[in-house]
């Protein structure tokens, strides 16, 4: 499958598109004003514990008091003990913004911190070792792990990401130690100083795009802005240098997302329904519960019998269904409702295409399967 990278530099915001066969599957923007704070690392207080609820509220100094779940607390005692236990008001203690604030909600936040790399991710705080779910051979899955268990630093965690596969020991060696002096640095931070106070904030859009989305399997990247192009050149460089060549530089006398015609995409991905290229479509209705999918099939009459038209019609749902929750990052419950088939082995075969079909998304997704309504129920992880 070809994957494109477009990077779009205004003054005002930046955006990052990645294509799949010339269609957009991800959409990230970030503007001057408003950065993100997902990944930042904060030094906070405690200003109320909640026993009733087993959460607490912390400052972290970005204006509403973020959240903190008893579960989303480390410790080394089983069973967790309640929250009353572990935290007191008024208490220090170090944090990482685990979701972004939402509406009149504040950011929810844990104390076990994770610092992301290309290839691995530092946890400094669990003495584990994890391969990403998406490298699905056994074998390299043991050799990864067989790796990284005799590299990681004691008292220490790693992840080995998917950009991993089939990298070895001194793929990862210079990264390894450049989170590991992070996190040094980050210690050193918590030592003095004014509490609420950030030790530590998530690198640029620029950056996150190189590192996360930049991989082997990635066969352009394109940007649009002359800086920023030398910026993914250097960090490229540091990160994944044998994938220098696919980076370009496009010229801004022209649209960068206009030429690709991703502004069109951006507006589809907007709407309620979704056409379906056969002629059938989808129709997306958000709650606060749940999001619930319709499938229907329009204008799509078939050529064969109702059950194949039918089935036709599911299948090509299935896809698009999978790009539209990654496009518009939906997370939590989803309830879809496809048309109705007589044949159970269809129903088999829609359902695995639309597990083959989320296997693309880095957003970890569970499908239940058929509820007795005919229903199919999955959950997304909501970031």
């Amino acid at each position: 499958m070809s994957r494109k990278i477009l990077i779009d530099v205004r003054r005002e915001q930046i955006r990052v598109a990645l294509l799949e066969k010339d269609d957009l599957a991800e959409i990230y923007v970030e503007s001057a004003e408003h950065r993100r704070i997902a990944g930042n690392i904060y030094r906070g207080k405690v200003k109320n514990v909640l026993p009733g609820m087993q959460a607490a509220f912390v400052d972290i100094g970005e204006g509403k008091n973020a959240f903190l779940y008893t579960g989303d607390i480390h410790t080394d005692k089983e069973p967790c003990p309640p929250i009353q236990e572990l935290l007191k008001t008024g208490q220090e203690l170090t944090v990482q913004v685990a979701k972004e604030p939402v509406g009149t909600k504040g950011a929810r936040i844990t104390t076990q911190i994770t610092l992301p790399g290309k290839y691995l991710v530092l946890m400094p705080a669990v003495n584990t070792v994890g391969i990403s779910r998406r490298i699905e051979d056994e074998t390299e899955r043991q050799r990864l792990k067989s790796i990284a268990q005799a590299m990681k630093p004691e008292s220490m965690g790693l992840i080995v990401r998917t950009a991993a596969f089939e990298k070895n020991a001194e793929d990862f060696a210079t990264e390894l130690n450049f989170l590991t002096n992070l996190w040094a640095k980050i210690e050193k931070g918590e030592r003095k100083g004014k509490v609420p106070r950030p030790l530590h904030r998530e690198e640029s859009i620029l950056y996150r795009t190189v590192r996360d989305l930049f991989t082997g399997d990635v066969d352009q990247l394109i940007v649009n802005g002359w800086e920023e192009y030398g910026k993914v050149l250097e960090w490229t460089d540091f990160l994944s240098p044998f994938l220098r060549e696919r980076v370009q530089y496009f010229e801004p006398k022209r649209s960068l997302f206009a030429t690709f015609e991703i502004e069109k995409q951006i507006e589809r991905a907007v709407q309620r329904k979704i056409r379906l290229k056969s002629g059938g479509s989808l129709v997306m209705d958000p709650t606060e519960a749940l999001t619930v999918i319709d499938v229907n099939t329009d204008k799509y009459v078939g050529r064969v019998n109702l059950e194949d038209t039918v089935f036709h019609t599911n299948l090509e749902a299935a896809e698009e269904i999978a790009r539209q929750i990654r496009l518009r990052d939906i997370g939590g419950i989803i309830v879809i409702d496809f048309i109705d088939m007589e044949v159970g082995e269809n129903r088999m075969q829609v359902l695995e295409t639309l597990k083959t079909a989320l296997k693309r998304d880095r957003a970890k997704t569970n499908v239940v399967g058929f509820t007795g309504l005919g229903l199919v129920e999955m959950t997304r992880k909501k970031i």
